[in-house]
């Protein structure tokens, strides 16, 4: 039985041996079919294609790759790749363990000469199909990869020649003295290359590529005497190049700057169609090159494409051609370039307009602090049956005014802290509709939509009531013939960050404030300068320029963002999104703030140091109404001196933080050196940070801003004395 039982296991043994063995035998046929049938899909394709394994091996390539790559089966991709991506083992890396995590990646790669869109998907059976498009392809050029390329680092270290560099300079170069005759480098110029077979002239196209690297694109030229070309095709070289006759006549252009001028295949006119801004005649200038003077200077120019704003910078070099002279320009794109020297210039701007809006802010505080502190003293010996009090109390009500336009000023020129409160906007826009309307005019017409469930935001209420001024009389001013102005307020939920204008506004809720008019709309070419400071599409005389960068500046302090729609002789919206405050609800009742009764008189000496006679003259009247004994000093040296005097009591300091030589803070810290228990009142027209540093360090000290009134001034006076 049991010899039975053994034959029989054996017997399945066997059986699942043979069979296992033939599941096995139809898995590697069906896995071979499966390659075979990627390979026939890809073998043809006009991308290049590669099949790796898992662990990043190469199985096969196509005939675009095996043309363009060395691709011996079994080569690590990275090493395949290595003569397109200097940092091709990061490449294959980041993209494998995307394609692990996901199934698949897709990503756009700019290295060297061409950019590259590549797709990853891992594919049965434990492949990973690699497809590199070249941009080239996609927009349906020849591509060029025999254009020698370099790559440099640091110092000048020649980090990676491709073979046509390679075959140029007739060896591999470690530094970059190596290879020219005449550093240093001139992008877009013209350079000699010391090559093995001798000296070369090559045109030399440079750009930066990320981590300090920059890439050098070369361009073997002929002789100038011999009126050859380029060698290679003048159309397929991976630069803009144009060939213009010194009057200014363009002769010719390749694809590259046919795109970048947005040229398609119309006819060639006149260099000064295309580009403008050299401040002179552009035909002054190519005269000139052509004349072998000023060449290799580059020239920044903007091109006069209606779609997009394209600044290139032109290098122009000198050729022969059937005994005349031509130009060849040679084009870069130089927009981001362009926008960081114009946002380097605005952030110039912005900090001298702080300034003027700081110093003017400053005098008016001085002046409003005189007007409003001599009406109090008027009002204190006028009752309310006296006919001149309702005079006395409108001048002091305008004062007021005047101070919160002041206190606008100063919040544009940073120069004042915000002062944030909850606020839902519903009712800060009703607050506003009777001043906006009047605003408008007769022939607008002022329409507001809230969303019945808005959320309340956190901002300062003045400056955002600002926003809206400058926004609705934007819109009346480009309603010549009238029309409706219509602000709607809305909830809105980001379930997904939103990107747009060069800003990425998080996911979130938000409060969404929209402006639109019926006006004439903004061109396209000037929608994305409207916040700059000074620009203004208003006539000379009509607009400052300054509306919409102060709307800009108080929306990003707010925390918030802003948008611009507009479509010329339909009309513009401006969107602004403001993230919606999220505070959990509050119980507890607040309490009741309880009114202090001040006494009538109070008694001490204070020592008042202020440079503006008017404002001197009113704290000094005021406080000596209220009892306080008050010793003036007309500048911080003239303070000094008087308390060299020991016999001279003081209890407080009351002084100007800003005034001619010496500045109170210093002089405070000196005097407190012999009075130590000394109280200190700050006041100033400028806010509480225009201390300065080390402002924090006088002990005893308190702020009050100008201009402020007899009983803000006593107040904080007495306070000093509890």
């Amino acid at each position: 039985m049991i010899k039975v039982a053994l034959l029989t296991a054996a017997g399945a043994l066997g059986a699942m041996s043979v069979g296992w063995s033939g599941y096995d035998l139809l898995r590697r046929q069906r896995t071979k079919r499966q390659l075979t049938m990627l390979v026939d899909l890809v073998e043809e394709e006009p991308v290049f294609c590669f099949l790796c394994d898992l662990e990043g091996n190469l199985k096969h390539a196509n005939v675009a790759a095996r043309e363009r790559f060395e691709t011996e089966k079994g080569l690590p991709l990275a090493s395949v790749l290595r003569d397109v991506f200097a940092s091709s083992e990061g490449v294959v890396y980041r993209l494998f363990h995307k394609v692990q995590a996901n199934g698949s990646a897709t990503e756009n790669i700019t290295s060297h000469s061409e950019g590259f869109r590549i797709h990853v998907r891992s594919v049965p059976p434990g492949l990973v199909l690699w497809r590199l498009e070249p941009d080239a392809v996609r927009s349906g050029q020849q591509t060029r990869v025999d254009a020698p390329i370099m790559t440099l680092g640091r110092n000048g270290a020649v980090l990676f020649m491709n073979t046509p560099a390679r075959e140029l300079l007739g060896r591999r170069a470690k530094s970059l003295d190596e290879v020219f005759d005449d550093l240093p480098l001139r992008p877009g110029g013209v350079h000699i290359l010391s090559s093995e077979t001798g000296p070369q002239r090559v045109l030399v196209q440079s750009s930066e590529i990320g981590a300090g690297r920059i890439e050098l694109v070369l361009s073997a030229i002929a002789e100038e005497d011999t009126g050859a070309e380029t060698v290679g095709s003048f159309d397929s070289l991976p630069v803009p190049l144009i060939k213009v006759a010194p009057e200014g006549r363009v002769l010719r252009a390749n694809p590259e700057a046919r795109r970048m001028l947005d040229l398609g295949m119309e006819p060639l006119g006149n260099l000064s169609e295309y580009m403008e801004g050299l401040g002179r005649a552009l035909t002054d200038w190519l005269q000139e090159a052509a004349a072998g003077k000023g060449l290799h200077r580059s020239e920044f120019l903007r091109l006069t494409r209606a779609d997009q704003e394209v600044f290139v910078q032109v290098t122009l070099n000198r050729v022969v051609e059937d005994g005349q002279p031509t130009l060849v320009a040679v084009l870069n794109d130089a927009t981001e370039l362009k926008t960081l020297e114009a946002q380097f210039v605005q952030s110039q701007k912005m900090q001298a307009i702080g300034q003027l809006a700081g110093g003017v802010a400053h005098d008016f505080n001085n002046l409003l602090t005189a007007i409003s502190g001599h009406c109090d003293l008027l009002l204190l010996r006028h009752d309310q049956g006296d006919p001149d009090y309702g005079d006395l109390v409108q001048i002091n009500q305008n004062a007021n005014r005047a101070a919160a336009l002041v206190g606008q000023l100063l919040a544009f020129s940073r120069k004042q802290t915000m002062q944030p409160e909850i606020l839902d906007l519903r009712d800060t826009l009703s607050d506003l509709a009777h001043l906006l309307n009047r605003l408008v005019g007769e022939k607008v017409r002022l329409n507001l939509h809230h969303d019945p469930v808005l959320p309340q935001v956190r901002g300062d209420r003045r400056q955002l009531e600002q926003v809206m001024m400058n926004l609705v009389v934007n819109a009346r001013d480009a309603m010549v013939d009238g029309g409706e102005i219509a602000i709607d307020t809305e909830r809105r939920v980001l379930r997904e960050p939103l990107k747009r204008d060069r800003a990425i506004v998080p996911s979130g809720t938000y409060v969404s404030v929209r402006v639109n008019d019926e006006g004439s709309g903004i061109p396209q070419d000037k929608l994305q300068k409207v916040f700059e400071p000074f620009f203004t599409t208003k006539r000379t005389g009509e607009g400052t320029g300054l509306g919409l960068s102060t709307v800009y500046g108080i929306v990003k302090q707010s925390g918030g963002y802003i948008f611009v729609d507009s479509v010329v002789g339909q009309g513009t919206c401006f969107t602004l999104l403001f993230p919606a405050h999220e505070a959990a609800p509050d119980s507890k009742p607040k309490p009741k703030e309880e009114v202090r009764k001040l006494p009538q008189k109070g008694s001490g000496v204070v020592l008042l140091v202020e440079d503006e006679a008017p404002v001197r003259a009113f704290a000094a009247r005021a406080l000596r109404l209220r009892g306080y004994t008050v010793v003036e000093a007309e500048n911080a040296e003239d303070a000094l001196e008087l308390l060299e005097d020991e016999t001279l009591a003081v209890d407080v300091f009351v002084t100007d933080v800003v005034m001619p030589g010496m500045d109170g803070p210093t002089w405070v810290r000196k005097a407190l050196v012999d009075r130590p228990d000394t109280r200190v009142v700050f006041v100033s027209g400028y806010a509480e940070d225009a201390f300065g540093e080390g402002s924090q360090e006088v002990p005893n000290s308190v702020f009050l801003p100008k201009p402020f009134s007899l009983s803000e001034l006593t107040e904080t006076v007495h306070d000093q004395f509890d």
